[in-house]
């Protein structure tokens, strides 16, 4: 199988996503500033989705073009990784109708933590037909980022029953971590970092590409 079946595949279920989310935003019926404010919870909660579901896009567009052969493990790791990004609509719902309730963000986080080691898990599936010294280089380093990421959403679900705003900032810190790659972290030599659902710089990835297109390169 060609690689631009999963990825014509997978764009197709990230962009339904998007259309199931933005459906879901009512406008009220109360034609005052005071209501649309009072949408605040469910509006930051889509634009968080989005965000997250769009770094989910950008990397897995780069990894995809890594793969040198398809096989069944890692279809199935796609799958899987699809499987929980597909929750990121509901779990979006769920946390901007009850206002970003503490029991309701923990759940984003788990959501989350599913989606990024379910990420981890497909960069390690494709990473396993390379053997260039360069890519295992690059490779770990990406590792550590998709680590990092997954952690920062594990340490979100309890805090969201101490301190649900502190919560929500590590939800969207490694999306944050895409606009701004060195507020706070060592990206001084990759121009562009995703740390998420999707936690592996783009640099990362674009360097993995040219090794791919080098001269003499078995990618």
């Amino acid at each position: 199988m060609k690689t631009n079946r999963i990825e014509a595949f997978s764009d197709g279920v990230m962009a339904i996503l998007i259309t199931i989310m933005v459906l879901e935003l009512k406008a009220p019926h109360d034609p005052t500033p005071a209501s649309l404010a009072k949408m605040w919870p469910t509006f930051f909660a889509y634009v968080l989705s989005f965000v997250i579901i769009a770094i989910y896009w950008v990397n897995h567009h780069h990894l995809i073009h890594l793969v040198t052969r398809v096989d069944s493990l890692i279809l199935w790791a796609n799958m899987n990784l699809l499987f929980w990004i597909s929750l990121i609509p509901w779990v979006t719902v769920y946390l901007g109708d009850n206002h970003a309730l503490p029991f309701p963000v923990a759940l984003y986080a788990a959501v989350s933590i599913a989606g990024a080691v379910s990420f981890f898990l497909l960069r390690a599936s494709i990473a396993r037909h390379n053997h260039e010294p360069e890519f295992k280089r690059l490779n770990k380093k990406m590792a550590r980022k998709n680590l990092i990421a997954i952690l920062i959403y594990v340490a979100a679900v309890p805090v969201a029953f101490i301190y649900t705003p502190l919560a929500l900032v590590l939800i969207a810190l490694p999306a944050m971590m895409y606009f701004f790659p060195s507020a706070g972290w060592d990206f001084s030599q990759t121009r562009s970092s995703v740390l998420s659902v999707a936690p592996s710089g783009l640099r990362d990835l674009r360097d993995l590409c040219a090794v791919k297109s080098a001269p003499g390169s078995h990618l």
